[in-house]
């Protein structure tokens, strides 16, 4: 058996980075960005207000308060939209909306509730600071900025701001193409009818949404039965993505063909098994430079070998350059015996109450359990040596989504 570091490093070495298409920006959403963005403009493109109030020359506020106001004249209304068509004079101010260019001659914003207006003469209550409510010209985005950098994922901020530059359409990284095969004479797909001797597909459903998740797009090849004639023409059906799973059948049974298969078929393998738990029967190859994983066939042993080594493959296929979950320091709230020989993957809740980061496991870790994946947010990951982490001891939890918050009385 190698170890998860060893086997992580074969297989990303065997990745190589998909093409660049164009898209238009409101289909870009969870894409990775193929190019650098760099501004055009600058943005506010003016000094503009940030508040709705009014336009005001500081040096004309004098010592202004609600007891001795400061009165000043009106001399123009400028909406969001439009250009300032006056210069402020000495005893001047102009009613000025939020998002609107200041008038020249303004060096500072009086909001609308610290004023109080009559016909065409406004009473200021406050002494603004310089500058007060204004955005500057370019205070957010310059022109020529560097503002988003390839490799990374579009989200819906990304989206909002290569809008706000004008960028329509945007270079993305080409998503990988995921053949997701599952083996076994004793599966059956949701819709056919089975006996009492069938258990349902859940790999194959579980994978596809895995690989979606990632950025990938997943190619069902559906359920191969546990025969190489089955095997082979199903694997060859593969070969027209760029990458391959095959979920059970890499064990040590007497119906578990897919190594044998995939080398009749040209695959170079570079290793089988790996040092962890859940997961350990797991192989990996390359097919005509398509890289190709034989899965676990329990279904958390699989989608847990997904995490660790499948999804960073399709991420760096991607061209993210992120490719692992975020790990972190937590508090282990229950006592944990295990055996040693094999790093642990841990189906866990973490949860955030005050300053403190806690986790606890989150139900059965059998590896036939998806109850206990459907509750985790987390793994733990143990560490192959010792055989007892006791309570309050501080353990390491890869992430898979948000962090729970507990209240106060949790």
């Amino acid at each position: 058996m190698i170890t998860v570091e060893a086997a992580r490093k074969i297989i990303l070495a065997e990745i190589q980075t998909m093409g660049r298409e164009k898209c238009l920006l409101s289909q870009s959403l969870g894409r990775t960005l193929a190019e650098e963005i760099v501004s055009p403009l600058n943005h506010p493109p003016w000094d503009t207000s940030a508040m709705d109030g009014y336009a005001v020359r500081k040096a004309d506020i004098g010592e202004a308060s609600p007891s001795a106001p400061r009165k000043l004249k009106v001399i123009e209304k400028i909406p969001a939209g439009r250009l300032p068509e006056k210069k402020l004079g000495r005893g001047e101010v102009a009613k000025i909306m939020t998002g609107a260019p200041l008038p020249e001659g303004a060096d500072a914003i009086v909001r609308v509730e610290d004023t109080s207006q009559e016909g065409e003469e406004v009473s200021i209550f406050v002494v603004p600071d310089d500058g007060d409510f204004i955005r500057y010209k370019g205070e957010a985005i310059r022109l020529g900025d560097s503002i988003l950098k390839k490799g990374i994922q579009i989200r819906p901020a990304e989206i909002a701001m290569m809008a706000s530059v004008g960028k329509s359409v945007v270079s993305v990284f080409q998503q990988p193409r995921v053949a997701i095969l599952s083996t076994g004479d004793e599966l059956a797909d949701l819709d056919e009818e089975r006996g009492p001797e069938k258990i349902l597909n859940s790999n194959g459903y579980g994978l596809a949404a895995q690989v979606s998740d990632a950025g990938g797009v997943p190619i069902n090849l559906g359920i191969a039965r546990d025969t190489h004639a089955d095997l082979i023409e199903k694997l060859k059906e593969g070969l027209r993505a760029d990458m391959i799973l095959a979920s059970g059948g890499v064990s040590m049974g007497d119906y578990d063909f897919v190594i044998e298969v995939l080398k009749e078929l040209g695959a170079e393998m570079k290793f089988w098994k790996v040092s962890m738990k859940p997961g350990r029967p797991l192989a990996f190859g390359v097919i005509s430079r398509r890289p190709v994983f034989g899965l676990p066939g329990n279904p958390v042993s699989s989608m847990v070998s997904f995490e660790q080594f499948v999804r960073p493959a399709i991420l760096l296929a991607s061209g993210r350059n992120e490719t692992t979950r975020p790990t972190m320091k937590a508090v282990l709230k229950e006592e944990i015996r295990k055996r040693p020989g094999r790093r642990l993957f841990l189906r866990a809740v973490v949860s955030s109450l005050g300053d403190e980061i806690s986790v606890c496991l989150a139900g059965d870790q059998d590896s036939a359990v998806l109850m206990s994946l459907v509750k985790a947010n987390a793994f733990i990951i143990l560490p192959a040596e010792g055989d007892l982490v006791k309570s309050g001891e501080q353990v390491t939890v890869q992430l898979l989504s948000d962090i729970h918050m507990v209240d106060s009385e949790g």
